[in-house]
């Protein structure tokens, strides 16, 4: 009888290991999947309608981009890096605990200006997408309202009237004076995590004058499809390539999130069964 009893000990003992093992496995393989190949990613707000609904679930491509190893700087080698008309997701510059899903609208070494509502990249009418949105009303050109605070801040532009602003590249090298300090001091910090200072005519970063700055990576500037609903590129200005997540891909499923869970039958009538299993583009 002892000796039956230590039996189905080992034999219990066994089926638990080999019950972890799998387990685990799973989770290796599911964060594998995660972090290098496919993200799951919702919208939550509407700065992309109508081509994103608040409520969509979307599952975002990081192989193209080329995923970031967690925890470090390193960036596995991609297919391509964004390019113009792209929907990515990528880490808020100002709050590295949030993402973003917007439109890629110009790149590094593009000049984007926006000329009553029409978008225009290095002179060139940007195609506006199929289901982007704006408000009857336009901002005269010159004038900085001021409930419309844009980057940067001293210059007279707004939503509807904006730039032309130069999007910085790898290898570029700026002239830093009190003319282009608030257009690319954020990139400075970005790539050396030190602030640097404006006094007078002279820009100082360690406390050593510094008349030009060589840019380390590429940079983009991002627009929500909803033009004059979205905190985007005009208001807090460039995304580094660092903080580049990956590419929308497919939209998994979709419902009213103003619907609280506590009434789940209207949750579940708020379905957007046509917007499943759709190619986002």
């Amino acid at each position: 009888m002892k000796w039956f009893k230590k039996k189905e000990k080992k034999k219990y003992d066994s089926k638990l290991a080999e019950w972890l093992d799998a387990i685990i496995f799973a989770l290796v393989v599911a964060g594998f999947i995660r972090i290098f190949f496919i993200q799951a990613y919702r919208i939550p707000t509407e700065s992309m309608e109508s081509t994103q609904l608040a409520g969509d679930f979307l599952f975002v491509n990081n192989f193209i981009y080329g995923a970031k190893i967690p925890f470090t700087d390193w960036r596995v080698p991609g297919l391509r890096m964004p390019e113009q008309g792209d929907i990515v997701v990528f880490i808020y510059p100002k709050d590295h605990s949030l993402d973003y899903i917007k439109r890629c609208i110009a790149v590094g070494g593009d000049t984007i200006q926006v000329k009553d509502k029409q978008v225009f990249v290095n002179g060139i009418p940007f195609e506006n997408p199929p289901k982007s949105q704006f408000l009857p009303d336009t901002n005269k050109a010159g004038v900085r309202y001021i409930n419309d605070q844009v980057f940067p801040f001293e210059k007279p532009w707004n939503r509807d009237n904006y730039g032309p602003l130069y999007v910085p590249k790898k290898g570029d090298v700026l002239p830093m004076n009190s003319e282009t300090f608030s257009l690319y001091q954020d990139c400075i910090i970005y790539e050396t995590g030190v602030k640097p200072r404006l006094l007078d005519d002279m820009v100082y970063l360690n406390g050593k004058p510094l008349t030009s700055y060589t840019v380390q990576q590429n940079y983009y500037f991002m627009m929500g499809d909803n033009r004059d609903n979205s905190a985007d590129s005009r208001y807090w200005g460039f995304v580094p390539e660092s903080n580049v997540r990956g590419k929308a891909l497919i939209t998994y499923w979709s419902w009213d999130q103003a619907i609280s869970f506590a009434h789940p039958i209207d949750l579940l009538a708020s379905i957007r069964w046509s917007r499943i299993a759709r190619l986002i583009y």
